[in-house]
This record gives C-alpha cells, sequence and structure tokens, in this order.
C-alpha cells in the first residue's frame, strides 16, 4: 500500500520543484497515546511511516531523532526524478547530523530551537539567536494568516533579517565522524507589534538553501509557511475527517495498516477540497487512475440537476471535476456551503463502491 502509494508520488514528481513537509503526531488508542509521523509532498500522495512506542519506552532520545534522517533519506530516493527537493520541518529537526548527513539532492529548512555556537571567524565565536538579533532589518511585507480555532483571520506585517552562519559542532559530538562546521543561512521574520492580542510570530528559521537577496529570504519563509499543511493532514486524519482515534482496533499491527490507508485517502481527500474551486489547475491524474475517468463522467451526468447550480462547471479531465461528482456522491446539494473534508470522505468511500460493482443508491438530484 505505502509503496503503490510512493511510486505513483513518484511518478508524478519529475522535474517538479518538491516540498516535502514532516511532522509528528500523537494518537490516543483505546486509551493509550502513540505517535505517527506523517510526511509528503505537498498536494501529492504521502503516508505514515508507523507507530511507535509510547516516549516512556523508548530507551534514547537519539532513537527518537533518527524519524527525522530517516525521512529525509526516503525522500531523496522516492523522489529522485524530482528538478529540486526541500524538506521543511518544525524544532524538533533542529539536529546538526540531520544537517551534517541530508542527502546530496535534499535542502532544508528548519525552524531554529537551539541557540548554538557559530564561528564567526578563526578563534572568534558568538551565540546564534544574538547574532541574528543585532542585525539591521533587510526588508518588511505584510502577509495574510488564515483563521484558525480560536484565532481570526488578520493581516501580519514582518521585519526580515537573514544571514550566512556557520554552526559548531555540539559537545559532547552526536557521533564521532560529523564535521566540526557547518554552513547554513538563518532567515528571520518576526511580526512587528500590532492592536492582535495573541502571541506574535518569530521563526528563526535555518536553512541549506543559499540566500542572498530579500527576495530570497521571502522565499524561505514561503516555503516554512507550507507546513502547515501537515497540520491540516492530521486535522483529516482526525477530527476533520476520518475520527481515526475512534477506531477499535486492538492489533498494533492492524491499526498501523489501517492508519497507513486512511494517510493516503486523508492526502487524497485534501486535494479535493482544494480543487473544488477549479483553482489549482491540477489534472485528474494527480489523484486518480486512468480508469476512473469513465467513471466520474458516468456519475457527473447522472448527478447534475436541472439548474445552472447543479451542473457539473469544470472541465472534464481536471481535479475540479472529480471533486465536484465526489462532492455529490458525499452529499453536497450544489447550493449551499463548500464541501468540506468529511463530505469528500463519504463521496469517496461511495465511488470506490460504485467502481467495484457495489449496488449504491446514487442522492437525489
Amino acid at each position: 500500500m505505502a509503496s503503490h502509494a510512493a511510486s505513483r508520488t513518484a511518478a508524478h514528481v519529475a522535474g517538479r520543484e518538491i516540498i516535502v513537509v514532516q511532522d509528528t503526531s500523537e494518537l490516543a488508542l483505546g486509551g493509550r497515546r502513540a505517535r505517527a509521523n506523517g510526511y509528503g509532498p505537498v498536494g501529492k500522495g504521502g503516508g505514515v511511516r508507523g507507530l511507535v512506542t509510547p516516549r516512556r519506552s523508548r530507551s534514547t532520545a537519539d532513537k527518537e531523532s533518527q524519524r527525522w534522517l530517516s525521512v529525509t533519506t526516503q525522500a531523496s530516493a522516492a523522489l529522485s526524478s524530482a528538478r529540486s527537493i526541500t524538506v521543511v520541518s518544525d524544532r524538533e529537526s533542529d539536529i546538526y547530523e540531520h544537517f551534517a548527513r541530508r542527502p546530496a539532492n535534499v535542502e532544508l529548512i528548519v525552524r531554529a530551537s537551539w541557540n548554538r555556537k557559530i564561528e564567526l571567524q578563526p578563534g572568534a565565536s558568538a551565540q546564534l539567536f544574538a547574532f541574528i538579533d543585532s542585525l539591521p532589518e533587510a526588508a518588511r511585507f505584510s502577509v495574510t494568516i488564515p483563521a484558525a480555532p480560536g484565532r481570526k483571520e488578520r493581516t501580519a506585517e514582518l521585519a526580515l533579517r537573514f544571514s550566512p552562519v556557520t554552526l559548531c559542532r555540539p559537545h559532547p559530538s552526536p557521533a564521532p565522524d560529523l564535521p566540526d562546521t557547518i554552513r547554513l543561512t538563518m532567515v528571520d521574520v518576526r511580526e512587528l507589534p500590532s492592536k492582535y492580542e495573541g502571541e506574535p510570530i518569530h521563526w528563526r528559521l535555518l536553512t541549506t538553501h543559499i540566500v542572498r537577496s530579500p527576495k530570497q529570504a521571502r522565499r524561505i519563509v514561503d516555503l516554512y509557511r507550507k507546513r502547515w499543511s501537515i497540520e491540516e493532514f492530521f486535522r483529516t486524519l482526525k477530527s476533520a475527517g476520518f475520527d481515526i482515534e475512534e477506531a477499535d482496533i486492538g492489533d498494533p499491527e492492524v491499526m498501523i495498516k489501517f492508519v497507513a490507508a486512511a494517510a493516503v485517502a486523508a492526502v487524497t481527500i485534501m486535494q479535493l477540497v482544494r480543487a473544488r474551486d477549479g483553482t489549482t489547475q491540477e489534472e485528474l491524474a494527480e489523484a486518480f487512475e486512468p480508469d476512473d475517468q469513465p467513471v466520474l463522467e458516468a456519475l457527473s451526468s447522472q448527478l447534475e440537476g436541472a439548474t445552472a447550480k447543479q451542473k457539473n462547471p469544470h472541465p472534464k479531465g481536471t481535479l475540479a471535476f472529480a471533486a465536484w461528482v465526489i462532492a455529490r456522491l458525499g452529499g453536497w446539494t450544489a447550493y449551499y456551503g463548500k464541501p468540506g473534508p468529511k463530505v469528500m470522505r463519504q463521496g469517496l468511500e461511495d465511488f470506490r463502491r460504485i467502481k467495484y460493482g457495489t449496488t449504491l443508491r446514487l442522492p437525489n438530484v
């Protein structure tokens, strides 16, 4: 299942710039908590590496941190046909070895967690955060921060600083063969004072990308902002789409397979939700098999109603066309609101039943 999803993803990434976002999330299963590591190219197929033992049962922190290195290595191999690969991750992945052992075809953007020692020149050093804070602003720009639970949409004005930095190997060293220093770039972005009462934005981003101008630094910030797609993925996997934590499965191996299947479906559902307005301009092949197209077209003809609003407005062969069909199967009337993850999930399940021959009564149009 995972290898099939990986092979389909690999077939679509050739020649493209690919952003791979990784993060962890805990699942509450039968009163116990386990951790899942999610990762996947933005807008493409992805996966869940698996469920690991609860934190208390793990012998060392090093084994826990290995997942960041492993996913980066897997991305390097699975997406080798891509024009470029950038792995984006949060503060947990701020590990010296992560930078030192990255594959040659992978760039990294990591939110800094540690106020590391940096080398300014031979014999002179400083602390990373104090150094970047001392730099003058390179630029200012505004961004729209989307609404989230407990937070309204707002416009934030951000100040940008950036500089090349040379990280010194930590002591004690995590491994004897690591280089004494690593050359990276720090991009610092922070929200200027405003009337917003919540915690202001302040991201210190370490990257292997070369950054020589404010425009390039702004691009690093924009790429890091794509990390929020993994939060959307976990939300779809849990409360917004699958309620996966409610699954009554006691066997860990069975649960791993169930999570893997749900993860692949969750990515497809996210693609459908984003494509529903026809703005992503994605083709049907981004999420469906070639033999799905005639089934979707036949269903579209059956599901269309007499009014203009109940006609599929999207071109055949596009993901938006499929999203309209899947949403109608999931119970969307085409009149009110926009279909969300749960509607798309129901519609996708019904589509699979129809395709594979199970009798299903279509909704009234």
